[in-house]
């Protein structure tokens, strides 16, 4: 399981952010290892140095074996908040799509 982590230009700490982030992943979706090919996130701040409201953005791509790639996204007031709904939503959708898969 590859992941890919890209930040915009005005997330600061990119690779304390990377190496936090990545260990979540992998021992968040340890259950799904087998299947998942890659993961990519992308997180960055939509308003830059302006201040708003739910303004940073996580983005979880995962690309299953043989099946097309789930994303998701979550808006928050920071980061971390933006990451742990995005994970939180992945799992969801992962579960659900493995087990429709176990049906069939």
């Amino acid at each position: 399981m590859k992941i890919q982590f890209n930040t915009d230009k005005n997330v600061e700490g990119h690779e304390r952010a990377e190496a936090y982030f990545s260990a979540e992943l992998e021992t968040a979706l340890a259950r799904f290892e087998e299947k998942i090919t890659r993961i990519e996130v992308h997180v960055g701040d939509e308003n830059s140095a302006k201040f708003g409201v739910n303004d940073k953005r996580c983005l979880i791509e995962v690309r299953p074996a043989k099946l097309q790639p789930i994303v998701v996204t979550e808006h928050a007031d920071s980061v971390e908040k933006a990451f742990r709904g995005a994970l939180d939503k992945i799992k969801k959708t992962l579960a659900t799509t493995f087990e429709k898969q176990k049906a069939f």
